[in-house]
Parts: C-alpha cells; sequence; structure tokens
C-alpha cells in the first residue's frame, strides 16, 4: 500500500508522469470539477437567491407591517428611515412604546397569510 501511495505521488511530484502525458490534469479536472459545480449549486446559488429575497424583502417594508426582528421582538412598524437604513417599530400598543431598530435586524415580515397559520 504505501509503495503504491510513493510510485503514485513521485512522478507527479517531479514535475511530470512519465510518459502518461496530460493524464494528470484530465483526473484532476474529473475530480475537482463536479466537486466545484456541486458546491456551487448546493452553496453558492442558494445563498444569493436568500440574499436577493431579503433584500427585496427589506426594500417592501412599510408602516403597519407587523415584523419579527432578529432578536424575536415582535412590533408594527411605525416609521421607515431608508436613507439612515433605520424603522422605528412600536411594540406596545397601550403606552405607545416604539424602539428604533436597523433595517437589517428585521429578520420577516408577517403577512396576513404567515399571521393566520400561527
Amino acid at each position: 500500500m504505501n509503495s503504491v501511495f510513493w510510485t503514485t505521488l513521485l512522478p507527479l511530484a517531479q514535475g511530470g508522469e512519465g510518459g502518461g502525458g496530460s493524464f494528470g490534469w484530465v483526473s484532476v479536472l474529473t475530480i475537482w470539477l463536479p466537486i466545484g459545480l456541486l458546491f456551487y449549486f448546493l452553496l453558492i446559488r442558494p445563498q444569493q437567491r436568500e440574499k436577493r429575497h431579503r433584500a427585496e424583502m427589506l426594500r417592501a417594508v412599510k408602516t403597519n407591517d407587523r415584523v419579527i426582528t432578529v432578536g424575536g421582538i415582535c412590533g408594527v412598524v411605525a416609521n421607515v428611515h431608508r436613507e439612515a437604513d433605520q424603522v422605528t417599530l412600536k411594540v406596545d400598543e397601550t403606552s405607545n412604546t416604539k424602539i428604533r431598530f436597523t433595517m437589517g435586524s428585521i429578520a420577516r415580515v408577517l403577512t396576513d397569510e404567515t399571521s393566520s397559520d400561527s
């Protein structure tokens, strides 16, 4: 086992394959190209899609939307300051308590379908 390992790696380390030509590059491509494609389709592409979806959600936030922050605070949007990247949430109806958050701290916007399912 050990001799097979060294006889395979020694020609590659010396810069050639000893008569095999470009077979070393073909084998590298046949291994790494599918791994790279799998990595792209399973990790990078879904992450880009999620980032695009989140940006659209934050762009669509408006007054009177029910939202949940990343900290788990539920509230109603009282004011949106797009240029300051801030949103003011009313968290208590009786005492009219308002808290200011950054737009990035909004985890999701609750719609009528979402709140009726819960």
